[in-house]
C-alpha cells in the first residue's frame, strides 16, 4: 500500500492529535510500527522506481542531469520511462508463479512500452499519471485511465472529478477493485495498492465531506482511504489461509507537500517536506502487518528504505534475486520476525547529487538545499514555519569539508547540529564521510531517463483510444530537454 505525499506525521499512531487513522492505527497495533522509514528521493515517480527495482534512482535511470541536484519525475511531456533492463518485483514474482495487479497511480512512464503489463503486471486499474487537469484536448490532452493495456476513459471527462468542490468517488472505486482481486485469487498474488487523493489536488467521495476535523480535502481523503485500507485488510482477515498467509506493507512515496498551505498533510516534528532530502521530506510513515509471523504492537526504530522491501519481499518468498546488478535493498526479515536490528547504509539523493548520509542514530548533510531564492519569493515554501540558519538554504551549499551532523533519536526534527568542535562530532564524522566517499566512487550512475521532453508523447493518442473515439491529433515531435525547477 503507497499513498501519495502522506506525511510522517498524518498517522494518529505518529502523534497526530485529530487521530482521525484509526484503522492505519489498528493496523500498527496488529504488527510493526516503523518510526524511522525513508523513501528513495523525495519525489514521486523516482520513489516508486526504486521500491520496484530495489535500487536507488541514480541507479536505475530516474533522475535528470539537465541542471545539478533538482527533482524529477515522469509528467505528460517526459519520454523517458522505466528501463527494459531494470528487473522489476512483479516480474520476478510473476515468473514464480504470482498474479500481480497495480491499482492507481504507476508514474514509472506513460508510453507503450512502459506501461505495467510491458512489466510484470497481469492487470492495471488506474493511470500512468496524477489526475492534473482538466485540460482543453488541444493545447494539452487529458490523461488517460487504463484498464489493463488500454485506456477507458480521461480523468474530467469519463473518469469524474469534480475539481472545484474537490470530489470524485475514484478511491472509492480503488478499494473495491482491490478487494475484488484479493477475493477472486485461487493463486499466490501481488497487490500493489497506490490511490492518490492526497496529492494535490485532493479529492474524497461525497459521504467524507466534512469528515475531518481539518476542515481540509486532504483531511477527508485521508479519512477515505484509512476506512479503505480498514475494508481491504478485513478481507484479509475474514479468510484464515489468506490472513496466515499475506503480508502486507503500509508506506508513502515521500513527505508531505508543505507548499500547499491549506491541503497538505503534516510531517509533524520533521524538517521541511517533499522535494527535500530533510526529514519531512523522505521519512515516511510505514507498517508491517502479517499476524500469523510479525509480533503485535511492535515498535522498531529500525531506520530502513522503501528499497529493503525488494529484498525482504524475495526472502519471504524465497525466490532467488538476479545476482548481475547493484541493490541498495537490505533484508527486513529479522526486523519483521524477530524485532532486530541490523545495520544500515542509507543515501539521500537530489536528482543526481548524493546530499545525505544516515547510519545508526546519526544523519550528516553533506549538501543543503529548499529551492531557488527566486522560486521562494514568489510563495514557494518547502519548509514554511522551518527556517534553520545555515541548513534550510535556497541555494545548493556545499559542506563536504564540514558535513552538518544530527543525532537522529535526539533531535528528529534536525534543529540543532552537532557543533564541530565537540567531541561527539569529532568522534563520529569520519565515519561519515568515509560512507560518503566510498559511495560516491563505487557507484556507477544509470542513463539519465527523465533528461527529454517532447509534447508529441502526451496522452493524445494512448492504447485503446480507437475503440472510444477518443484519440487525439498528434502533434510534430520537437524533443526539447526538461526544465526541472525543483
Amino acid at each position: 500500500m503507497l499513498m501519495d505525499d502522506m506525511g510522517w506525521g498524518d498517522l494518529g499512531i505518529n502523534g497526530d492529535p485529530a487521530r482521525e487513522t484509526p484503522n492505519l492505527d489498528a493496523m500498527a497495533r496488529e504488527g510493526m510500527l516503523f518510526t524511522d522509514f525513508y523513501t528513495a528521493n523525495p519525489l514521486c515517480s523516482p520513489s516508486r522506481a526504486s521500491l520496484l527495482t530495489g535500487r536507488l534512482p541514480i541507479r536505475n535511470g530516474f533522475y535528470t542531469d539537465n541542471i545539478h541536484a533538482r527533482n524529477s519525475y515522469t509528467p505528460q511531456e517526459i519520454v523517458g520511462g522505466i528501463s527494459d533492463w531494470e528487473i522489476l518485483l512483479p516480474e520476478l514474482l510473476a515468473e514464480n508463479g504470482y498474479r500481480n495487479k497495480i491499482v492507481g497511480k504507476w508514474h514509472l512512464g506513460h508510453q507503450k512500452q512502459y506501461l505495467p503489463l510491458r512489466h510484470g503486471f497481469h492487470e492495471f486499474f488506474g493511470s500512468t499519471n496524477c489526475h492534473f487537469g482538466p485540460y482543453d484536448n488541444k493545447s494539452r490532452p487529458n490523461i488517460a485511465f487504463f484498464r489493463d493495456d488500454h485506456m477507458i476513459g480521461r480523468y474530467f471527462e469519463n473518469i469524474k472529478i469534480d475539481k472545484n468542490q474537490q470530489i470524485s468517488d475514484l478511491s472509492q472505486s480503488y478499494i473495491k477493485e482491490a478487494i475484488n482481486f484479493i477475493t477472486t485469487q485461487s493463486d499466490p498474488f501481488f497487490l500493489y495498492w497506490t490511490p492518490d487523493s492526497l496529492h494535490a489536488p485532493t479529492f474524497r467521495s461525497v459521504p467524507y465531506i466534512g469528515s475531518s476535523s481539518r476542515s481540509s480535502s486532504y483531511g477527508d481523503a485521508l479519512r477515505e482511504l484509512d476506512a479503505g485500507i480498514g475494508k481491504i485488510l478485513d478481507t484479509i482477515k475474514q479468510n484464515q489461509t489468506l490472513a496466515n498467509n499475506t503480508f502486507v506493507f503500509f508506506t508513502s512515496d515521500n513527505g508531505a507537500a508543505l507548499v500547499s498551505t491549506t491541503d497538505a498533510g503534516s510531517n509533524g516534528p520533521l524538517l521541511c517536506g517533499k522535494q527535500t532530502t530533510f526529514e519531512g521530506g523522505v521519512r515516511e510513515p510505514a507498517i508491517g502487518w502479517w499476524p500469523s509471523r510479525i509480533p503485535h504492537s511492535t515498535v522498531s526504530r529500525q531506520s530502513a528504505t522503501i528499497m529493503d522491501l525488494f529484498r525482504t519481499i524475495f526472502s519471504i518468498t524465497d525466490i532467488p534475486m538476479p545476482i548481475d546488478r547493484e541493490y541498495d535493498s537490505y533484508d527486513l526479515s529479522p526486523v519483521l520476525f524477530a524485532n532486530k536490528r541490523i545495520d544500515t547504509n542509507i543515501y539521500y539523493y537530489r536528482g543526481n547529487q548524493l546530499m545525505a548520509v544516515r547510519n545508526g542514530d546519526y544523519k550528516s548533510h553533506f549538501w543543503t538545499f529548499t529551492n531557488p531564492l527566486e522560486q521562494f519569493k514568489t510563495g514557494i515554501n518547502f519548509c514554511p514555519a522551518n527556517f534553520i540558519k545555515s541548513i534550510t538554504t535556497h541555494a545548493l551549499t556545499n559542506y563536504t569539508q564540514s558535513p552538518k551532523l544530527f543525532h537522529m533519536i535526539r533531535d528528529p526534527g534536525e534543529r540543532y547540529p552537532i557543533p564541530e568542535n565537540s567531541i561527539e562530532y569529532k568522534s563520529v564524522i569520519h565515519k561519515y564521510i568515509n560512507l560518503y566517499n566510498k559511495h560516491i566512487s563505487n557507484t556507477i550512475p544509470g542513463k539519465p531517463l527523465l533528461n527529454w521532453c517532447d509534447k508529441a508523447v502526451m496522452h493524445w493518442s494512448p492504447p485503446g483510444c480507437e475503440a472510444l473515439n477518443m484519440c487525439l491529433p498528434v502533434p510534430q515531435s520537437k524533443p526539447y530537454r526538461c526544465d526541472w525547477p525543483h
